[in-house]
């Protein structure tokens, strides 16, 4: 007699529960690593995709494009001219490895230095996706304190100092030194260069991930840690920013040594067409199309910024970030926004909670990261005004338009 069972009795007892079934996009999405709409050149894209396919498309009958598996010859080598041009960064198409986004480049970095127990510093605010992947992987993740400039080169010291009297060496110091994820800042030249030199001193990598780097509104900002220091930096990109994020295009930029047991780590490649796509596109199109996605995105800032002025008054605070596509803002202490997400998201109105972006927690209660890039300037007004609401039912606290705030008693 046969017996009837589920296929998740199966299942091994370490997986995970299952995702949520997506239910459409919310009406006010503020959240995560999207891009204004409005920008994606999908008619240049178009006609690089004719031309490529023209030109290359039997080239899909191979894997890897019958190139190396580092990946596409001729988006590397734009890849090493843009890292000059913008980055500082001296490097030729044999030291890019293109990648399925930055998060490949992330992973394969992280599974090639860190075992569980290493220890591994990160900016005390940092990106939630490496926070978790190295708490995945088992690793001692110490906080470097960070400020309104980026990380504190003074605190980084006194870390390392004690780490090493403790007989430990990090396994590396991942930054995000130029538009910081969350906060924004942009490491000044005298800290990176003080960075660099700590790094030498107590032989430790840094990782570098400059994913938001070219979305800066001044010209004039510091070159990539890579440039200054290529002997212990390790380099990370992105085209997710500046092109479009479901292309999932990113690079690291190394020397042999590191990118060829990268390149023996991973499973799979970046998309070929997209490659072949992007490549095509990126020499006569990209300068001019990130020129104009910084100006479309500085102008929602400034949307943003003014709407949380209108409605919030002195509620909030926040540093207008040098670039990229994100606001961190902190509400009163006594305000812990995890409370928020449930009723926020029952109005229509996603924003990601501050203790995702911090190592410890606790520390950031009362900060969110609102991205302003993918709703439209109307969107980012109703959206602001609406959490303003939800921010007044759900704390007590009564805001003014009059640039006041107070609670209610």
């Amino acid at each position: 007699m046969s017996q009837t069972f589920a296929l998740t009795d199966l299942l091994n007892s370490d997986a995970p529960a299952a995702a949520a079934r997506f239910k459409g996009l919310p009406r006010y999405n503020f959240v995560g690593g999207h891009n204004d709409p409005d920008q994606i050149p999908t008619e240049a894209f178009a006609e690089a995709a004719a031309h490529a396919l023209a030109s290359e498309g039997k080239s899909l009958a191979l894997y890897n494009l019958g190139q190396s598996p580092l990946g596409h010859a001729g988006l590397r080598a734009f890849v090493a001219r843009k890292s000059a041009e913008t980055r500082g960064i001296k490097a030729t198409a044999d030291d890019v490895l293109i990648t399925i986004g930055s998060s490949q480049g992330l992973d394969l970095v992280n599974q090639l230095f860190v075992k569980p127990g290493d220890t591994v510093i990160l900016e005390a605010l940092s990106f939630h996706g490496e926070i978790s992947r190295l708490r995945a992987l088992g690793a001692n993740v110490v906080a470097a304190p960070v400020d309104e400039a980026g990380l504190r080169i003074d605190a980084l010291a006194d870390i390392l100092r004690d780490l090493k009297a403790q007989g430990i060496r990090p396994r590396f110091i991942y930054t995000i030194p130029t538009i910081q994820n969350p906060t924004g800042s942009v490491l000044p030249l005298d800290r990176r260069h003080a960075l660099i030199d700590l790094a030498r001193s107590y032989g430790v990598a840094i990782f570098e991930d400059e994913c938001y780097a070219e979305l800066t509104w001044n010209k004039e900002f510091p070159p990539a840690l890579y440039a200054l220091g290529p002997d212990v930096v390790i380099h990370i990109g992105s085209f997710s920013k500046t092109l479009a994020p479901a292309l999932r295009l990113g690079y690291v930029i190394g020397p042999w040594e590191l990118l060829g047991r990268l390149q023996a780590l991973r499973k799979d490649a970046s998309g070929a067409l997209e490659q072949l796509i992007v490549a095509a596109y990126a020499e006569k199109n990209y300068a001019s199309h990130v020129a104009t996605l910084k100006a479309a995105l500085k102008a929602k800032l400034e949307t943003l910024v003014e709407a949380l002025e209108r409605e919030f008054g002195t509620a909030v605070e926040f540093q207008r970030p040098d670039g990229g596509i994100f606001l961190w803002v902190k509400l009163p202490d006594q305000v812990d926004v995890r409370s928020l997400v449930a009723p926020a998201a029952k109005a229509g109105i996603v924003f990601n909670p501050g203790p995702e972006w911090a190592v410890d927690p606790e520390s950031a209660k009362s900060w969110l990261r609102l991205c302003f890039a993918l709703p439209s300037h109307g969107e980012i007004e109703e959206g602001i005004a609406a959490f303003a609401r939800v921010v007044a039912e759900e704390t007590g606290l009564k805001l003014h338009s009059d640039n006041r705030a107070a609670v209610v008693a």
